[in-house]
């Protein structure tokens, strides 16, 4: 009997420890959430920076999307919200001029689900200019104005810049999330060592809890 009282306390004081080591209402460094090495300058004043790195063809992106958008809304003026769609190669280099492109216009929020679903519903893979512009004028943007802009320099250099804070922000996996140019998390961070086998929604929900408690951590560093 005193055998069994003792498996028991030793398995209790076990699954007791593995719930401290990841919790995501309060994240650790190095477990649910990275802190970057070199931290980056933010423009935010007293709000909190929240990047997200993505690409229109990560389908989980995609499957993020709703609740990140539900997410950002919920923060309101705690927060603000940048995407910077990521470098990945020459197939990949539409798809990024395509969301720079948007953002440049001002059409971005307007057409931004609408760049996933043609992705990842309707199968349009926008990996050549022309799909593209294709794509575009089927939606009624202004053909010439988006391809002038599309082909300009500031969309160059946008995409040259993204290569250069990639690195700078130690990105090699999205999508991937920013707190205030300082905390680095994703659905697969902040999910990795856990001992439970999660669902891809799982991994969601816990990244946004870190995210919560990630944004309540650099707005109290501001004071």
């Amino acid at each position: 009997m005193q055998v069994l009282k003792n498996f028991l306390a030793l398995a209790t004081l076990s699954f007791a420890a593995l719930g401290a080591a990841a919790s995501p209402t309060a994240p650790t460094a190095g477990v649910e959430y990275n802190v970057l090495k070199a931290p980056q300058p933010t423009d935010t004043g007293k709000k909190v920076e929240v990047i997200e790195f993505f690409a229109y063809y990560c389908p989980h992106c995609y499957a993020l999307e709703p609740k990140l958008a539900d997410w950002v809304k919920k923060q309101g003026d705690n927060i603000v919200f940048k995407r910077i769609h990521v470098t990945s190669g020459a197939s990949v280099l539409p798809q990024q001029k395509l969301f720079f492109t948007l953002e440049a216009l001002g059409q971005l929020e307007q057409y931004h689900n609408k760049v996933f679903n043609a992705m990842h519903v309707e199968h349009n893979r926008l990996n050549r200019d022309e799909q593209v512009f294709e794509w575009i004028e089927k939606n009624g943007i202004d053909k010439n104005k988006f391809i002038d802009t599309y082909r300009g320099f500031g969309i160059a250099g946008r995409v040259r810049r993204t290569e250069s804070m990639m690195s700078s922000y130690e990105i090699d996996s999205w999508p991937m999330i920013i707190i205030d140019g300082k905390y680095q998390t994703s659905p697969y961070v902040s999910s990795k060592d856990s001992k439970v086998r999660m669902t891809e929604a799982q991994e969601q929900d816990a990244a946004l809890q870190v995210m919560d408690a990630l944004v309540a951590k650099a707005k109290a560093e501001k004071k």
